[in-house]
């Protein structure tokens, strides 16, 4: 890895030292510490580091930088800064940003809850998708719905429809909906593990999802997690649960015109499959227990037959069945 920072001229002194960082399944995640100057790396792996067989190409390592980039063009600051980058060997280096930065994700499950990061989560979303809606040329940029069948499709709506019989036709047709829809720039794994926070900005990571498809999934996957980890703090849920309202609102308005009652509908239609995809798909979420993936089924399989249209109604239903006294 030194020799190609080195070949790549991201480094030039004998004073380098690498260390692992905590990250996701897909990617190596280093620091890099060159003297005093420090910078991440990230390194796309052929097989995700879960307990099912989940493989990806690497190339997803150039949709990632893409996306950051086209990203920083229209919200400067949302996402770390390139620094340097190898394709053929399928990694990047980033800017650190450790110091001052927290995750949301850490914060929401040690039962930190502050709705600006709602907000603040919700507008940059919107503006990234009303920026890309219906770009003639962002569109052609990402077209990779191979990447992104291989990183969500098929791991978590249909890995989960072969698991679990009474929901095979309903993930089977939001897959398919899925794969023909072409509105604007989605990241794809929009998720508060995915959301550095400050007093000062919201920086977005982990982006080699990116595609140009339904806006819907990210808005789904990051209320999905809204949602879940209601199930941590399930003696005093309301905290979490208000955060969904906070960040639907910033979004819609982030969105302005492109906003609408399609766009709701089609966002708690893959709620539910997401969410039942956390307990039956690939990627299931750590934090669930046996109790908790059976509650989830029940709620999902009810509600697939005739999904609430609005996403009120969706976290009503939530509330009024996991919650009830």
């Amino acid at each position: 890895m030194i020799d190609s920072l080195r070949a790549s001229g991201a480094v030039a002194s004998d004073d380098i030292r690498i260390a692992p960082l905590s990250g996701g399944v897909s990617s190596d995640i280093f620091l890099v510490q060159e003297g005093s100057r420090r910078f991440a790396l990230k390194r796309a792996l052929p097989r995700l580091k879960v307990r099912d067989a989940w493989f990806a190409d690497i190339s997803r390592n150039r949709v990632e930088q893409a996306y950051l980039e086209y990203a920083s063009s229209i919200l400067p600051g949302s996402v770390p800064q390139i620094l340097h980058s190898n394709p053929e060997a399928g990694w990047f280096a980033m800017e650190y940003l450790g110091d001052g930065f927290t995750n949301w994700k850490s914060l929401l499950m040690s039962g930190q809850v502050d709705a600006q990061h709602a907000i603040k989560a919700g507008e940059t979303l919107g503006r990234i998708h009303a920026a890309s809606w219906g770009n003639s040329e962002v569109a052609p940029r990402f077209a990779t719905l191979p990447n992104f069948h291989a990183l969500r499709i098929e791991p978590y709506l249909l890995t989960t429809a072969a698991r679990i019989p009474g929901s095979r036709a309903f993930l089977e047709s939001e897959a398919q909906r899925l794969g023909e829809t072409q509105l604007a720039l989605v990241h794809g794994d929009y998720s508060p593990k995915n959301l550095l926070v400050s007093p000062e900005r919201l920086v977005v990571l982990d982006a080699e999802c990116g595609w140009f498809g339904d806006p819907a999934f990210d808005t789904a996957f990051l209320l999905n997690h809204l949602h879940l980890k209601t199930l941590v703090h399930r003696a005093r849920p309301e905290p979490f649960l208000a955060l969904v309202p906070v960040f639907w609102r910033s979004y819609v308005a982030a969105l302005d015109q492109h906003a609408s009652a399609d766009l709701e509908m089609r966002t708690v239609r893959l709620l539910l499959g997401l969410m039942l995809g956390r307990v039956h798909g690939k990627s299931p979420a750590e934090y669930l227990s046996t109790g908790d993936g059976e509650r989830i089924t029940r709620f999902v399989l009810k509600h697939m037959a005739n999904p609430p249209r609005m996403l009120s109604g969706f976290t009503e239903d939530w509330r009024a069945t996991l919650f009830r006294p």
